[in-house]
C-alpha cells in the first residue's frame, strides 16, 4: 500500500479503478439476516401418549413389575433373573395380554448406572413392540452424579 502525494506532471489526479465493496457487504448482510429469520425453528420432540388428568384418587394401589437391568446386562423380573431375552419378552407379552389396556400392570424399568444403553433399549423396544401401555423408568437419581 502506498500513498500518492502528488504527481510531478501537475495534471489530472489518477482515476481509482478499485471496486467499492461496501454496498456488496451491505447486501450480503441483509440476505444473511433474511435467511436467519426465515429458517424454521427445529424442535426435537418426542410424542408421548399422556393420560387425561383425573382429579379423583385411584381406588386401588397400582400393580407393577420391577425390571432391573444389572451392569452386565442381566435382566431381573421382580428380583428373579431371566435366563435370556426371550424369557423377558414372554413376561412382557403376559403383561400386554391383559385387557383392557388400562388394567395392565406397570412395568418399572430400573437400569444399573453402569449398564450398556443397548441392553436397556432392547427391553424398552420389546415392550413397545408388544404394546405394553404402562412403562416407566425408576431410579434415575443415581445418574445425577
Amino acid at each position: 500500500m502506498g500513498m500518492n502525494v502528488g504527481s510531478s506532471s501537475g495534471g489530472e489526479p489518477d482515476v481509482i479503478m478499485d471496486v467499492n465493496t461496501t454496498p456488496l457487504i451491505d447486501v450480503m448482510l441483509v440476505l444473511l439476516v433474511m435467511l436467519i429469520i426465515t429458517i424454521p425453528i427445529q424442535l426435537h420432540s418426542i410424542n408421548l401418549d399422556m393420560p387425561p388428568p383425573n382429579p379423583n384418587a385411584p381406588l386401588k394401589d397400582p400393580v407393577f413389575h420391577e425390571v432391573m437391568i444389572d451392569f452386565d446386562g442381566t435382566v431381573y423380573w421382580d428380583a428373579v433373573a431371566m435366563p435370556n431375552h426371550e424369557a423377558v419378552e414372554a413376561k412382557l407379552a403376559e403383561v400386554a395380554a391383559v385387557q383392557p389396556a388400562e388394567d395392565q400392570p406397570e412395568v418399572r424399568i430400573k437400569p444399573n448406572k453402569l449398564v450398556d444403553y443397548g441392553s436397556v433399549a432392547k427391553v424398552m423396544a420389546s415392550a413397545q413392540r408388544l404394546n405394553v401401555k404402562k412403562m416407566g423408568m425408576v431410579g434415575n437419581e443415581q445418574f445425577l452424579k
